[in-house]
């Protein structure tokens, strides 16, 4: 997936903003507090209808605008134009066009324009705890298996009527019909969540693979790599639904008094967490930090192979602000490897140009970098191409 033309206005920094791409390695460089970001979060909400920064809409709204508006112009592999346009109005919400004709649900755009996004944030992905796991593995299946987004989405609205239910009734006896209730929401947060366990046990048997790929690119000591599952109970990566029914089942009986005590559910793939190891050793509790940058963009570069092989389309990769982190070995072996045929189209934000210039032949069309700033009145001024080291 490459996009060529993107379009901001009223996006955060940028009150009429529009930038153009190359097909292989982009640079957005200028100083902190520019916008650069910005353009990577707009990029992201095209392809996935929502922020990787932010949780509400309205943080993304230039001050004082009634409405943001986005666009972009994509060509793919399976569809050589794609015209995706998303506005944002408060009170109303977001509505995201394809090509001119309305999408009826946002979620539909997920898988559409695959995208993958490698930023300091991900740092909690291996160090912190297993909520940022579980968004790293809903993203990636969501785009890859419309299907598991459907389920999970589904999984989740179950989960908020049977919660509601549990905090109605906290520490009450419940009449037959409240009881009632509560088993028909519990069936359906059965149903539902086998089948986002069995995806993910499917996934991680595959995924793993990629992985031990990915970090064998960037590190030659010879560390083992791995992933396991840790969920409703210890489960083969080959279970089938039946099997997890019934664990699933199992451990919500164990755990009927707690819930009723405490008004919530206590079991279930909404607290599932993956485990990573390097030779056995759980990297968030024993890695070093140059560990776990390693492992972070490990994950990231296999999500894009595992993505392209699933979608037979070539994930965008955006990286924002991460070379910084990386030492001279590392930043070279990466910039050499998204100018391979291996990565597609990628976008890096980095607040100077000269360390990549002399990597990134900028003078040759397939790659470009582009400046940005800002004026007096701080709104950006400049978006083009330079090829010239600052």
């Amino acid at each position: 997936m490459i996009l060529h033309h993107l379009r901001l206005t009223a996006f955060r920094a940028h009150a009429e903003t529009q930038v153009s791409f190359a097909p292989k390695v982009n640079l957005v460089y200028g100083p902190n507090g520019a916008g650069k970001t910005n353009i990577l979060e707009a990029i992201h909400y095209l392809c996935l209808s929502k922020s990787f920064l932010a949780s509400q809409d309205g943080y993304a709204l230039r001050r004082g605008a009634p409405y943001f508006e986005l666009e972009g112009r994509f060509e793919g592999d399976r569809r050589s134009d794609l015209r995706v346009r998303l506005a944002y109005v408060p009170e109303q919400g977001k509505r995201i066009l394809v090509n001119g004709a309305p999408l009826e649900r946002l979620s539909e755009i997920v898988s559409m324009l695959p995208i993958v996004v490698f930023s300091p944030a991900d740092h909690a992905i291996t160090a912190e705890g297993p909520e940022e796991r579980r968004r790293f593995l809903d993203n990636i299946l969501s785009q890859a298996r419309p299907v598991y987004l459907d389920d999970l989405l589904k999984y989740r609205r179950a989960l908020r009527q049977r919660n509601e239910l549990l905090s109605q009734y906290r520490g009450r006896p419940l009449r037959p019909e409240q009881e009632a209730a509560l088993q028909s929401w519990e069936a359906e947060l059965v149903l539902l969540g086998t089948r986002v366990i069995r995806r993910r046990l499917r996934f991680i048997d595959t995924f793993t693979r990629y992985l031990e790929d990915a970090y064998a690119r960037f590190e030659r000591v010879a560390e083992q790599p791995t992933m396991t599952y840790n969920g409703i109970a210890p489960l083969d990566l080959d279970a089938d639904e039946e099997a997890i029914a019934e664990a699933f089942r199992r451990q919500l009986a164990r755990v009927a008094r707690r819930e009723r005590e405490r008004g919530r559910t206590l079991v279930g793939p909404h607290r599932d967490d993956l485990v990573f190891r390097l030779n056995g050793m759980e990297v968030r509790r024993y890695a070093s930090q140059g560990q776990h940058r390693t492992f972070g963009m490990a994950l990231k570069l296999a999500q894009c192979f595992y993505l392209h092989d699933r979608l037979e389309e070539r994930p965008m990769l955006l990286l924002d602000d991460v070379f910084g982190h990386f030492d001279d070995e590392r930043r070279a072996g990466f910039l050499d490897l998204l100018q391979s045929e291996a990565v597609g189209q990628s976008i890096i934000t980095d607040t100077r140009l000269r360390p990549f210039a002399g990597v990134i032949p900028f003078d040759r069309p397939e790659h470009r970098a582009i400046p940005v700033g800002r004026g007096a009145d701080r709104a950006i001024v400049s978006v083009e191409t330079a090829v010239e080291p600052e």
